[in-house]
């Protein structure tokens, strides 16, 4: 069963800066398309960025500018930088691989104002 195990959570202010990083137990990660998701309570987690197998990117637009996704796939890991942050962008955030429904625990992210 693939794990999946996301750290760099955490309190921060209106406008600084988290880095999120999640290890994938996962043999064909190199080659997986691999998305960054968040949930707040009451409503479905979604996609907000996910990264190919040759680096191409995607970005919902709410966060588009503000976060970068990248991969290591040497270490089987998946970043997400998160500059500007806002308030909105407070959940708790899961890596996965794209159409996959393993899910690891996530990693609180709050923003106070």
């Amino acid at each position: 069963q693939v794990q999946l195990v996301e750290s760099g959570g955490g309190l921060v202010q209106a406008g600084g800066s988290l880095r999120l990083s999640c290890v994938v137990s996962l043999s064909i990660f190199s080659i997986r398309l691999m998305g960054w998701y968040r949930q707040v309570p009451g409503k479905q987690r979604e996609l907000i960025a996910r990264i190919g197998s040759g680096g191409g990117t995607g970005y919902e637009d709410s966060v588009k500018g503000r976060f970068t996704v990248s991969r290591d796939n040497a270490k089987k890991t998946l970043y997400l930088q998160m500059n500007n942050l806002k308030p909105e962008d407070t959940a708790v955030y899961y890596c996965n691989a794209i159409g996959d429904e393993n899910w690891g625990q996530g990693t609180q992210v709050i923003v106070s104002s």
